[in-house]
């Protein structure tokens, strides 16, 4: 069970987004919300005049509303605001926003009434969730556009789907003994007011983003052993000496990895073709301090979504008898943290796809075969797996141009700066998971040459081997690749291969107080 409308957890927000779960209101916040709702009850009573509630949205606002009027007013708004493009949002998306949407609601600052929360939870517990297009917020007032397709169902209207099937949202709620709510003086602006939707993809993709940071310092330290690399660069002292924490803590994790390895460090005469050079190349010698400044940002990241979570973020806010209008919907924060996330997995795969080069590469690899293919010229062996890499690395380029740095003003230029937040969030999303692939296709090319080797590689680097190869084969001659690079994407994203290499329980999102119960 979780408890909405205090504290929620990072990670019980995303274990709330894998299934539906029950939901159990805050008493406090409980209360807080019946007073907020009481309010704005009053404020229609008296026909005082208050943005979204007596007057029209945007622009119309200098439009007043007819008490009379005040209720198809909320309907309208979110009816007319269900219109959006693209791919629909895969379920995880949808009930993870659904779910910080109640939670945000249940704060109790909103004007909403409790039973309007409860036909929510109603929605999140049976799993009855909207049909939303992923393209058409601004990230800002809020998310439009896909929060008015998440409430949607609440009046019976639009499509749901349903233990992955679609229907018709009317059709649900009756299968699921639910009724269709009529909403009450600024629930439709409530509804629609928040950053949830952009807030969901951002949490999801810095969750993917620090599964990559693990997963990239195992790769690390099983490129380390098939390139029979040097451990100098590992030493603590000189990461210490820098004092950045990431960096310190991802050469202890590589360090951990290959301890007891007889590659690391292997005298030449036993690895043959082995270079004499006093240090290796920078995608080995450097991993720390790249994959470090990734791990330090995303925690910047991770402080900014976990804020979000608990925030209030409609508009207006209701604090006692004070209805404020403010910008809390404005997604900014979640934007440029979104930005950041993606610029940090991207590194990550950029110079994994390096590393990947320097396996294949006969002038680079230490004395192993060109392209890791045991017969070369016969056979291309990762030749193409390089190439593949190289390829998602080089899309990723373009997907982390930083969204939050574009505006184009709307509501008649009210709403005269927008954060672009939702974009930014989606492309995070991508870019994790790009590059999952690129480090799956690095653990492929490593776990091929530390075979290639005659010498053992550390127990932990034996662990992650033997993960790797119940998954794919050692690759002896050119055939078909099959789904070989899904199934090993499939161990970096759900933390096997971490969890093989003995961190698995590291750099995960931490449960804070208030949230499971």
């Amino acid at each position: 069970m979780l408890t909405v409308g205090r504290h929620l957890s990072i990670e019980d927000a995303l274990e709330g987004a894998r299934a539906p779960t029950r939901l159990r209101w805050d008493p406090a916040a409980r209360r807080r919300a019946t007073t907020s709702a009481a309010r704005v009850a009053r404020a229609v009573a008296r026909s005082e005049r208050v943005y979204g509630i007596t007057t029209g949205f945007g622009s119309n606002a200098v439009h007043g509303i007819d008490r009379a009027d005040a209720e198809a007013l909320q309907r309208n708004l979110l009816v007319s605001h269900a219109f959006g493009a693209g791919d629909r949002f895969p379920d995880e998306v949808v009930r993870l926003a659904l779910l910080l949407r109640i939670h945000a609601l249940a704060r109790g600052h909103s004007g909403i009434r409790p039973s309007t929360v409860e036909a929510l939870v109603a929605l999140y517990e049976h799993d009855v969730l909207a049909v939303v297009p992923s393209q058409g917020s601004v990230g800002a007032s809020g998310d439009l556009s896909p929060l008015s397709f998440l409430a949607l169902p609440l009046l019976g209207v639009g499509r749901v789907r349903v233990r992955g099937r679609e229907t018709d949202a009317a059709r649900a709620l009756a299968r699921a003994g639910l009724s269709p709510v009529t909403l009450a003086h600024k629930e439709g602006l409530a509804l629609v007011n928040g950053t949830q939707v952009t807030l969901a993809c951002a949490l999801l993709a810095w969750s993917r983003a620090r599964t990559a940071l693990l997963a990239a310092d195992v790769a690390a330290a099983m490129s380390t052993e098939a390139l029979a690399g040097r451990a100098a660069a590992l030493d603590p002292r000189v990461h210490v000496a820098r004092g950045h924490p990431g960096q310190i803590a991802s050469a202890a994790r590589i360090r951990a990895v290959v301890a007891g390895s007889r590659l690391v460090d292997a005298p030449p005469a036993s690895i043959p073709g082995k270079r004499t050079a006093p240090q290796d190349a920078y995608g080995l010698r450097c991993a720390p301090q790249v994959h470090g400044a990734a791990a330090d940002g995303l925690d910047y990241a991770g402080a900014v979504l976990a804020r979000e979570v608990d925030a209030a973020t409609d508009n207006p806010l209701v604090f006692g008898e004070d209805v404020l209008s403010g910008g809390n919907f404005h997604a900014e924060p979640v934007a440029l943290a979104a930005d950041h996330t993606k610029l940090c997995v991207h590194e990550l795969g950029s110079i994994s796809e390096r590393r990947t080069a320097s396996l294949v590469d006969a002038h680079m690899n230490e004395g192993l075969p060109p392209y890791l293919a045991p017969t070369p010229a016969l056979h291309s062996g990762f030749m193409l797996p390089q190439y593949v890499a190289a390829a998602l690395v080089s899309e990723n380029k373009v997907l982390c141009h930083p969204a939050s740095a574009d505006s184009i003003p709307t509501g008649a230029n009210v709403e005269d700066h927008v954060s672009m937040g939702t974009i930014a969030a989606r492309n995070a999303m991508r870019v994790a998971d790009h590059v999952h692939a690129v480090l799956a296709i690095e653990l492929m090319a490593a776990c091929q040459a530390v075979e290639l080797r005659r010498l053992r590689p550390g127990p932990r680097s034996a662990a992650v081997l033997a993960l790797v190869r119940s998954a794919v084969p050692f690759r002896r001659v050119d055939a078909p690749w099959g789904d070989a690079l899904e199934r090993v994407r499939a161990l970096v994203a759900d933390g096997r291969v971490a969890a093989a290499a003995g961190i698995g329980g590291e750099g995960r999102p931490r449960r804070g107080r208030g949230g499971r119960r």
